[in-house]
Parts: structure tokens; sequence; C-alpha cells
């Protein structure tokens, strides 16, 4: 996938998602079977996943391959690190720390709707920055799929929208 694909991708996952929690009620936004996150949870998670990646973006290069070095690989398929995701899923791995939201109500669903809105409408921005090669080349740490090239996090960021609205629909389907 080439960066104007992937910026096609990002965003089109990203709105599918938006637009499907507008048009949740309040009861279905505020449904959550035991243990599970809630529609505005899964909001707030993914705000909270975006906000340190268009950070991490705005820096030059330069810093970005001091503190993490430069990939000694190619770049993973899209379809191949959504494979690498769903086994690490499937071992166990979970969200932790920063990563994980607190409760939100439905009266938030607007402000944390517009928060996201922001944040992929800047990472949409801040790829246009980058060259091609320079996605392969820039590392990123992830905290459950190790270092991930430039591109590999965007891949990552755009299937991890669609990932949590499977889940939001999944858990809806258990409401009946």
């Amino acid at each position: 996938m080439n960066r104007s694909e992937l910026i096609d991708e990002l965003y089109k996952n990203h709105q599918l998602f938006k637009n499907y929690l507008l048009s949740l009620n309040e009861e279905e936004y505020n449904y959550a079977p035991p243990e599970k996150w809630t529609a505005g949870q899964h909001l707030d998670h993914l705000i909270r996943a975006i906000k340190p990646l268009t950070q991490a973006m705005m820096l030059p290069n330069f810093v970005l391959k001091t503190m993490f070095g430069k990939a000694n690989r190619q770049s993973k398929t899209y379809a191949a690190l959504v494979h690498k995701y769903q086994d690490k899923l499937e071992e166990g791995g979970r969200a932790s720390g920063k990563f994980i939201p607190p409760p939100q109500t439905f009266e938030d669903r607007s402000k944390l709707i517009s928060q996201f809105q922001n944040l992929v409408s800047k990472l949409k921005k801040q790829i246009d920055e980058y060259s091609e090669a320079s996605l392969d080349e820039l590392i990123l740490p992830h905290p459950l799929l190790g270092k991930l090239t430039l591109r590999e996090m965007l891949y990552f960021t755009a299937y991890h929208a669609t990932h949590h609205q499977r889940l939001v629909e999944k858990y809806l389907s258990y409401k009946g």
C-alpha cells in the first residue's frame, strides 16, 4: 500500500467507525458485557492510541532515528501486520497502562468524536510530510507488537478502528 492508499484506508476506516458510533442510541453506546468496554471506551482507547503517534510524527526524522533507530528489514504488508496483531490478541495480548480508557458517558460522545476526528485529520496531514522511503526506514515502538516501521504503525492504526468497530458490533449482538 503506498502512502496515498494508506491515507485513504486510514481515513475510510476511521470515518466508518465514527459514523457507526453516531448511529448508536444512548443505551447501545453505554452497553458493554461484563469485563468489556462500552462504545465510548473503545472510542477513547483509539484516541489514546492515535495521540502519541501524531506527536511522534511531528518530530523531525533525525530525532526519531536517534530515539528508536532505523529499520533493519522491509515493512510487512498490511495483511501480514493485521495477522501479527490478531495472533498477539489470540495469545492474550491486551491494552495496558495509558491505553486503558476510563468510563465514558453518552453526554461526552460529541466531544470525543470531535477529538477523534481532529486527531485523524492531523495524522493524515502528517503522513503527507513523509516520503515513501522514510515510512519504511523509521521505526516506532508499539506496546504489543514491538518495533514497527512507520508504515506498519500506520497499517496498524488503519486496522485498529475496524477491529474496535467489530468488537462493539459483536458486544451489541449479545445484547439481543
